[in-house]
């Protein structure tokens, strides 16, 4: 459980981390990478990973592979920053290709509505991001201690307040791409053509300007917003619209819900901040964190807010405690009244009571929809997000024949779209021969799950996720109809407890604490908005359907037709639950 909040940063004083001084020294994000990357080692110092992650990739082995006095299988996972999870059809054709040729033969959407490589070789490293850049793509602060890819809901219907959401994920985007380390991403990889810098709209571009004034401003007239060091750790938001929560709103730093007048014209914003997902087992100090409300804002002032709030975080975060650097251990430790307070420096503008919104959904625009403007869009479920084989094969060949832009949801599902009315027909008969019959109705609990890649390629796995999530959802399907149960659970597996598919929210999570055992997080509800608990700290998945049956039989008895499992769980009490648990 979150510890007792403190008045004062306990790091204060202390030296910062050797991750700030690598930081610091690295020329804004270019050494010691640039002399390692064509060195004949097939894989990088410490030192050069740490920068390495600021430009999307993290070094990886296959640890399918390891074998005794054999060096390592090194290979690099590459991420890409693409806003509200759009991929246009020449990046997504590009990322195929690429896929093919230098990395494994797949590509994963992740919950961050990115795609991921894997398997991509160092020595290839460079073709791969430089081609990626030359297709109108990016991967720069897909990863590392810096504002990462801002989510918005996938779908790209014109109605309601969607496009002006999607607008401003980008601008926020924009808004908080770094502006030295662009420069040095890309004199790394595409030998420093400015023709591929970031040109954010004209709107953005004086709210950025803004960055070299008064608190804003870090000191570094080269980095005006994030200064030398950037930030002391990840830092996420996402944008959507008032009842849409398939951004999992209240696991970001900053979740913004844009309001809209009924021309679809962006008014404001109700904020959250203070969300995040990671934690480390046995470290009672570290903890998954809800975010908590903030206020309204203005929608002319909603970019100034969100650069504020970075730099807030840039200069109270914790440098010297890396477990304790997210912003949601300030505020936690601070409380959001010194937060609204100590905001006031670096914002003037005015925090007003939240807007009254509707009931959160996690929507997942699976199917057939209209997009608008005569077009459609077609939403594919992807269990995992994993994109291989023929219906790899068959996706590159009808985003190639149509022109069609790919968007991917933060439910690791993807969306093809603009079709228009008479290409849907063809494109129906082709996603039926690659297994899409129905893609609106996929298995009731594999609609909403996800999972990390887990083994063999995350170094911080501690057993498996993403490859036994199939098997796993089967058995829980075969439980429920042992039950008679026919409504839907929300469930979320990773690997370790880092949190990557956000488990710390699903009515049933199930978090790596050993070698096929998981700890069992409950209470976290349908829509999003409710933090689980953990309720036992190692349950061998052998004991999977033995140790869940007493629970769902009693809900599936006691609870009425609309009351889902995570909200009957918070109903009925921890110690009543404990019980069930125990029962044998």
């Amino acid at each position: 459980m979150p510890p007792t909040p403190v008045t004062d940063n306990p790091s204060i004083g202390s030296a910062p981390s050797k991750f700030e001084a690598l930081k610091a020294a690295s020329g804004y994000l270019k050494e010691p990478l640039l002399s390692e990357l064509d060195t004949e080692s097939r894989h990088f110092t410490e030192s050069a990973v740490q920068i390495l992650k600021f430009h999307g990739s993290y070094q990886q082995d296959n640890r399918d592979n390891r074998r005794k006095g054999v060096e390592k299988d090194w290979q690099m996972m590459l991420r890409l920053r693409s806003p509200g999870g759009r991929i246009p059809p020449a990046l997504y054709l590009a990322l195929d290709d690429l896929a093919d040729r230098l990395g494994n033969g797949t590509l994963r959407t992740t919950t961050r509505q990115a795609f991921q490589m894997h398997g991509i070789a160092k020595a290839d490293l460079r073709e791969v991001i430089g081609t990626i850049v030359r297709s109108m793509g990016s991967t720069l602060s897909a990863c590392g201690d810096i504002n990462r890819n801002v989510m918005a809901p996938a779908t790209p219907t014109q109605s309601g307040g969607y496009p002006a959401a999607r607008q401003l994920a980008d601008d926020i985007a924009d808004l908080l791409t770094p502006q030295a380390a662009e420069g040095s991403y890309l004199d790394l990889w595409v030998d420093g053509d400015l023709a591929y810098r970031i040109k954010p709209r004209v709107a953005v571009r004086k709210v950025k300007a803004r960055q070299g004034e008064g608190a804003i401003f870090s000191g570094d007239a080269a980095e005006p917003l994030y200064g030398a060091t950037y930030l002391p750790r990840k830092f996420k938001i996402a944008v959507t619209v008032p009842g849409d929560n398939s951004v999992d709103l209240l696991t970001q730093d900053i979740g913004l819900v844009l309001f809209s007048d009924a021309a679809g014209r962006a008014l404001g914003c109700n904020v959250y901040v203070g969300g995040g997902m990671g934690r480390t087992h046995n470290k009672d100090e570290t903890f998954a964190r809800s975010a908590d409300p903030l206020g309204w804002v203005a929608i002319d002032h909603v970019l100034d807010l969100v650069q504020a709030i970075a730099a807030l975080q840039r200069d109270h975060g914790d440098r010297q405690q890396r477990r304790h650097a997210r912003m949601k251990y300030l505020i936690q430790d601070r409380g959001v009244a010194w937060f609204r307070q100590e905001l006031e420096r670096y914002f003037p503008h005015p925090i007003k009571r939240l807007r009254q919104e509707p009931k959160a959904k996690l929507l997942d625009y699976l199917g057939w929809n209209r997009q608008g403007d005569g077009l459609w869009y077609v939403g594919l479920p992807l269990l995992c997000g994993r994109l291989e084989g023929d219906v790899k094969v068959g996706l590159r060949q009808l985003v190639a024949t149509y022109q069609l832009d790919v968007r991917l949801t933060p439910n690791q599902d993807l969306l093809l779209c603009n079709i228009g009315s008479n290409q849907r027909q063809g494109i129906r008969q082709a996603l039926e021969q690659l297994g899409f019959e129905a893609p609106e109705a996929p298995a009731r609990l594999a609609r909403h799950a996800i999972a990390c890649p887990a083994m063999p390629t995350c170094g911080l796995a501690i057993t498996e996720s993403e490859r036994i999530l199939p098997q796993v959802l089967n058995r829980l399907e075969a439980l429920l109809a042992s039950l008679k149960i026919d409504k839907s659970i929300l469930i979320r597996m990773t690997g370790c407890p880092n949190g990557c598919a956000r488990p710390y929210m699903a009515e049933i999570g199930l978090v790596g604490s050993g070698v096929e055992s998981y700890q069992l997080w409950l209470g976290g509800t349908p829509g999003l908005t409710q933090l689980a608990r953990p309720f036992l700290e190692k349950m061998p998945l052998e004991q999977l359907e033995s140790t869940l049956e007493p629970l769902l039989s009693t809900w599936n008895q006691e609870a009425g037709a609309r009351t889902s499992f995570g909200d009957w769980i918070n109903k009925v009490g921890d110690d009543r639950v404990k019980a069930l648990l125990a029962t044998p």
